[in-house]
């Protein structure tokens, strides 16, 4: 009888471990986020994020911010890591602050879309971070491909180091082979779509962020290559138009996302460079 007890005590537990692994790891993640189709379903990991409304009937007639579920060896949601990566703060606080700033309305739940959505062309701007490990199937290139050529646009975002901008380029080479990234310099219009840009700011983590008031390190120095380097690249297409942006070596989303943490790191990370380069990039995408 002992036996059977310590037994089924055993299975017991291995069971539960299983199955916390399986909702962590793989299909739903946390709370089955395989069906996760707005930012407004998860709570917020910060200090809360901003409700608001649109008029009614025009429901449709707004931006959406819409981030890419892109796969990767966890499968599921994980808020630290990965394609979830400062959701759902980023996103809101972004959209909100958008809305806030410029004439345009702007939808209060955002969108959580994969690249193989049939709806995917509603959505004219995509937002991928920590593509440092990023990988596209083939269906996926394809979906990508013709999204682009169509006038979609694509931003990447926290990403450092040499390898993790290989890799981002290499998969985008596979996305659109006979195109290249290219550094875009301060004096394109996009640097004064809204706020006038003058350099190139580098945005760090909030912990290293609100530590650089003591160290003045804002960059983060466990990747291969230098980070001390911001870069902003961009893809072209024949006319002109930007197709994709790629900010390396920064984390513009932390200072979506993490806003209301310090008083320090929002004076000069969020309101000085994250939000007024988002809003830019955005407000001039759309508008051109």
């Amino acid at each position: 009888m002992k036996r059977f007890i310590a037994a089924l005590f055993v299975f017991v537990l291995l069971a539960g471990l299983l199955l916390a692994q399986r909702r962590y790891y793989g299909g739903g993640g946390w709370g089955g986020s395989d069906n996760l189709r707005t930012a407004r379903e998860l709570p917020s990991g910060s200090t809360g994020t901003p409700v608001w409304t649109n008029t009614k009937g025009f429901e449709r007639d707004v931006f959406t911010f819409a981030r890419v579920r892109y796969g990767s060896s966890y499968g599921g949601y994980r808020r630290s890591g990965g394609w979830a990566t400062d959701l759902p703060d980023s996103d809101l606080n972004l959209s909100y602050r958008l809305q806030q700033m410029t004439s345009m309305k702007v939808d209060p739940d955002g969108r959580i879309v994969r690249l193989t959505d049939p709806d995917l062309g509603d959505f004219p701007w995509l937002y991928i971070v920590e593509p440092g490990n990023l990988f596209f199937g083939e269906v996926e290139v394809l979906a990508l491909r013709k999204y682009l050529q169509n006038g979609g646009f694509v931003m990447f975002d926290d990403f450092w180091g040499d390898s993790a901008w290989q890799r981002v380029e290499r998969e985008m080479k596979r996305v659109l082979p006979e195109r290249s990234f290219v550094e875009l310099p301060l004096d394109h219009p996009l640097y004064r779509s809204v706020f006038e840009i003058k350099s190139k700011g580098q945005v760090p983590n909030i912990r290293t962020g609100h530590e650089s008031q003591y160290t003045g390190v804002t960059w983060e120095d466990h990747h291969d290559g230098d980070t001390r380097e911001v870069h902003h690249r961009v893809i072209f297409d024949d006319k002109g138009r930007i197709m994709a942006f790629a900010t390396h070596n920064t984390d513009n989303g932390d200072g979506w996302e993490r806003e209301g943490e310090s008083a320090y790191y929002f004076e000069n990370f969020s309101e000085k460079i994250s939000y007024p380069l988002g809003i830019n990039i955005i407000f001039y995408v759309m508008t051109h």
